[in-house]
Order: C-alpha cells, then sequence, then structure tokens
C-alpha cells in the first residue's frame, strides 16, 4: 500500500482547496479543428511550466514551508483550520490527503493524481509514510522508484516531490535520491521524526527531535542539485538548522495539526515563517560578504 497527498502554493484562494473545481492546467475538452487542438495543447503546456515555476520559486529561494495536515486526517474542520493557519501564517504550501470532500479521490495507485491535478493541485507528492510505519508496513527502493515512474507516465509535467524513507540506511537514502533525480523527480522530501526519541525536554529535545532529517538533508542536498525537503519533527527551532544544513525548504506537519486552535496555528506558522525569513536574511547577507571578500 502506497500514501499520497496532493500540495499547492499559498494564494489568496486557498480556501478553495476544499472546494472541487476544474483546474485550468488541465485545459478545456479537445476541439474538433487540428490546430485549435494544437493551440490548446500548447498552451495547456505553457501553463504547467508556469505552475511549475510557481510551486518551485520559494525552493530556489529558500525558504519554502510547506505546512502538513495529516495522510489520514479526513477531518474536514481540522484540515480548513490548518490550510487557513498555513495561509494567515506565512507558509507557502500546504499539503492535505486525498479525498473527494477535500481535494481528490483516494486511491493507493498513481491514477489518482489525476483526481487530484483535475481538483486543483499543483504539485502531487509520494510521501508521509509514517502513518504506516506503526502499521508494519515499510517501502523499499523498487517500490518508491516503481511509483514513480508509474506517476511520471501519468503526469510528466507537474511538480512530482517524493519522499525518501527514513528506514534506509543514510547511505541507500541518498542512493535513491540520485536515482529519483535521474527519473525526473522535481523536490526530495526526508523524513526522520518518528525514529528520534529525545532525552531532553525543551530546546535540547528539539534539536534531539529533528537531528535524522537534518542528517537527510545535508547528506541527500550534496548529492544531487534537485531541491531537498527537510521534513519531520522540525519546529522554529530547528528549522533554520534546516536551511543550513543545505534543504531549499521545510515540511511541518504535527508542530501545526495537533493544535485545536486555529489562532494557535496561526501562532505556530508564523513563528516557523519568521525563524526561516531570518535564516534566508543571514544567508543572504553572508554570501554578499562572501563576494566582497
Amino acid at each position: 500500500m502506497f500514501s499520497s497527498s496532493v500540495c499547492m502554493p499559498i494564494s489568496p484562494s486557498s480556501h478553495s482547496l476544499l472546494q472541487p473545481n476544474r483546474n485550468p492546467l488541465q485545459g478545456s475538452k479537445p476541439s474538433f479543428s487540428p490546430l485549435k487542438r494544437r493551440a490548446s495543447y500548447l498552451t495547456t503546456r505553457a501553463l504547467l511550466s508556469t505552475s511549475k515555476e510557481t510551486v518551485l520559486k520559494y525552493f530556489h529561494e529558500q525558504r519554502a514551508l510547506k505546512i502538513i495536515s495529516g495522510l489520514q486526517n479526513f477531518n474536514k474542520e481540522n484540515v480548513a483550520s490548518v490550510v487557513t493557519a498555513a495561509d494567515k501564517g506565512g507558509a507557502t504550501h500546504v499539503d492535505i490527503a486525498c479525498d473527494p470532500e477535500l481535494v481528490c479521490v483516494s486511491s493507493v495507485e498513481p491514477t489518482a493524481f489525476l483526481a487530484a491535478v483535475e481538483a486543483g493541485a499543483q504539485m502531487v507528492e509520494i510521501g508521509n509514510y509514517d502513518s504506516f510505519y506503526d502499521q508494519g508496513v515499510v517501502f523499499s527502493p523498487d517500490q518508491i522508484l516503481n511509483l514513480t515512474k508509474e506517476t511520471k507516465r501519468i503526469l510528466p509535467s507537474v511538480t512530482l516531490s517524493v519522499t525518501v524513507p527514513h528506514t534506509l540506511s543514510l547511505p541507500d537514502q541518498v542512493k535513491l535520491a540520485e536515482l529519483l533525480e535521474q527519473e525526473g523527480v522535481d523536490i526530495i522530501q526526508t523524513e526522520g521524526g518518528k525514529c528520534s526519541n529525545p532525552s531532553k525536554a525543551g530546546v535540547l529535545g528539539l534539536i534531539e527531535k529533528a537531528t535524522p532529517s537534518l542528517a537527510a538533508a545535508y547528506s541527500i542536498s550534496r548529492a544531487v542539485k534537485i531541491p531537498v525537503m527537510c521534513s519531520s519533527g522540525l519546529s522554529a527551532v530547528t528549522a533554520p538548522m534546516a536551511i543550513t544544513a543545505g534543504a531549499a525548504g521545510v515540511g511541518v506537519g504535527s508542530a501545526i495539526n495537533r493544535l485545536n486552535d486555529v489562532v494557535a496555528m496561526i501562532a505556530e506558522v508564523r513563528s516557523i515563517a519568521d525563524s526561516l525569513g531570518s535564516s534566508a536574511d543571514r544567508h543572504s547577507k553572508s554570501e554578499e560578504k562572501s563576494m566582497t571578500l
């Protein structure tokens, strides 16, 4: 069994994620005229290209912040609160589970992504495996590669993110990331929070919690040229560390969706967004200083 989710950049119309609508990237029904059909095809390709540039923009700027509602979270009210928090708190992307009343039809097949894109998703993801680990389900590199190939075959122009399982050794995570890059994946996502059991409280505990994902981000980002998203076990304390380690963005889930108050959710997202903004500013000043020297 594989997990799937959909992701979209945050925009003023973010709340429309919860209302199925036709994605303009899919174009209209083809005309019987060959010239009109070709024009529609070229327009759709141009829109897909623009969409990919929009999705990846913040990764290239090393300040992408994706808020994850949770693969098994089908509570519409909670998901709506998470989307609102992501929007108001300053996140750049939001990631929600596949569901007919949220965005798309849920399925363990890559073809489910077609419905997700039809509903408005501009990015699809193979990942969020955490919810399956407790059931004893793990994912092999071959399984992930096969699902990736099938997804690329079905949606060759849609932005694709794939998570590298933390259940693999670090060298094997790097090897899989390299193979995924060869398959045309746009973003590699790390994980690891589930396998970390902090022994300290406070800031020390937060750093311990993020260590596996930070280590993966550091290693993978030095092996591939595509953006790496550091996810799992992150907080406002460790998000800037992920960028320093080489990540182009961070993904945060439980730190937000475990909160019951939307105001608290917004505050937490804002705290993480601000920490990334400060990190980006320091990174930019460091680069400018290096160029001056």
